[in-house]
């Protein structure tokens, strides 16, 4: 899999691939990820498919670029409200209901978006995996602050970290919001969040 991270020194390498995956993105949501081939985004941005392949292996390749750019979107937005000047209750709910509407927004309103996402979770997993590990160290970092400003019951954060992503996964995991979107026998998001809230606190 590319690392973009290596690239970073090489602005003209860099700005080739920005545009790649850009197209790529574009077709995946209008036609499908299934139904977009290499040969399709190259025609898309004028160029020949062995170019293509000077920055990406395969197909497969160019779907973990645009996997990981989409979950390094949402970390940066938890990365946001993890350092906003409120409390730590206020932050673990703007977080959990902002990741719930962009989950429903982004993923689930254009099919097409959420044919590609249920394809990463099947297959880059791993990829995903770096991403949860990533929040749950922001999660726990911020219940760190409700721990020292005396919000919280003193605990581990990480470990109540992982307990509170368990308790609102069901907000943040695309398949399973899918399926509660028209249930109406689950929980309400707000009801959720705030539950979820109160398990942290005294």
């Amino acid at each position: 899999m590319l690392d973009l991270s290596d690239v970073s020194a090489d602005p003209a390498r860099q700005e080739n691939i920005t545009k790649i995956l850009d197209a790529a993105e574009r077709l995946f949501r209008h036609y499908g990820y299934a139904k977009t081939t290499v040969a399709d985004i190259a025609r898309d941005l004028g160029m020949s498919t062995a170019n293509i392949y000077r920055f990406f292996a395969s197909k497969t390749d160019i779907r973990h670029a645009v996997c990981g750019r989409m979950l390094e979107a949402s970390y940066q937005m938890a990365l946001e409200i993890r350092h906003r000047p409120i409390s730590a209750s206020d932050r673990l709910h703007a977080y959990v209901y902002a990741q719930y509407k962009q989950t429903c927004e982004n993923m689930l309103d254009e099919q097409k978006v959420h044919e590609m996402v249920v394809i990463a979770i099947e297959h880059d997993w791993h990829v995903i995996e770096k991403f949860i590990d990533r929040i749950h160290d922001l999660i726990a970092e911020i219940i760190a602050d409700g721990i020292a400003a005396g919000e919280f019951l003193e605990q581990d954060p990480y470990v109540a970290s992982k307990c509170f992503g368990a308790a609102t996964v069901n907000l943040c995991h695309p398949q399973m919001v899918a399926q509660c979107l028209s249930k109406t026998n689950r929980a309400e998001p707000e009801d959720l969040i705030e539950f979820a809230i109160r398990a942290l606190k005294k």
